[in-house]
């Protein structure tokens, strides 16, 4: 697979690029459980909002980020307002927790 690919093995699929992993996983229940790991930056919220659309299908949404290790500012905006719009933030590193309060605070 070469970067900037998808694929689907019908319950996950995977997007590499430049080194980062985004991997999309669906539970029993019918929630849409998307998996990030590595790096997410403004570079790469595209491939997930667009994602969101094109995977969740109606299904609640929740974001694992516990194999997250690096964000940019635009993506702890982007992930203060996926908690506003009611998207999960499950396994949130407390340092990424952290910047979404002070986000709120200031916001």
């Amino acid at each position: 697979m070469h970067s900037g690919d998808r694929r689907s093995r019908g319950d996950s699929s995977e997007i590499f690029r430049k080194g980062k992993m985004l991997r999309i996983t669906w539970d029993t229940n019918g929630e849409v459980v998307f998996k990030v790991s590595g790096r997410l930056d403004a570079e790469n919220l595209g491939d997930l909002i667009a994602l969101f659309g094109s995977e969740a299908n109606g299904r609640r949404i929740v974001l694992n980020l516990l194999e997250l290790t690096l964000v940019d500012h635009d993506t702890v905006c982007f992930l203060e307002g996926c908690e506003a719009d009611g998207i999960e933030l499950l396994n949130c590193p407390t340092y990424i927790r952290e910047w979404i309060t002070r986000e709120r605070q200031c916001g």
